[in-house]
């Protein structure tokens, strides 16, 4: 989740129960507590995914999965849809996948995400509709190039 390895969630989940627990006393309730909660997730998860950089390893409990059987193309499907949205969503600006995030996967309101992302409401407007363009023009020139299958 936004760019979290899903073997550190658990750790960066740790980390924002912690800085909201210090946080609170700071909390006005100005906005939605969802978009509060949200920029501490997404400030948390930019250092992780800066300190990825700075790993050498990559370690694992879990062996990876095996390859799925031909017989099952719903499976190969799904994997490949959901590898191609992995993706586009990391082509995007930072700004632009936080936005599109937030409101299509999350559901928050532009206006929540304006106010968690701290920028104004058009901008957020902007950044929305700026990602979902470049992300319909990326699926349409990756379907263009796809083989058709037997």
């Amino acid at each position: 989740m936004c760019g979290v390895r899903e073997s550190d969630l658990d750790d960066v989940l740790q980390e924002v129960f912690l800085v909201v627990y210090k946080r609170l006393p700071e909390y006005e309730e100005r906005g939605s507590a969802r978009a509060w909660l949200y920029s501490i997730c997404t400030r948390l998860a930019g250092a992780q995914r800066r300190k990825l950089w700075r790993r050498r390893e990559d370690i694992t409990v879990n062996l990876p999965e095996a390859p799925a059987a031909a017989t099952q193309l719903e499976r190969v499907v799904d994997s490949e849809a959901l590898a191609l949205g992995h993706r586009l969503l990391e082509r995007l600006p930072r700004e632009q996948r936080d936005v599109f995030w937030l409101y299509e996967v999350e559901e928050l309101t532009i206006a929540e995400i304006a106010q968690a992302m701290g920028c104004p409401l058009q901008t957020a407007y902007s950044r929305l509709r700026a990602a979902r363009q470049r992300i319909l023009a990326e699926v349409q020139l990756a379907t263009s190039k796809e083989p058709e299958h037997a």
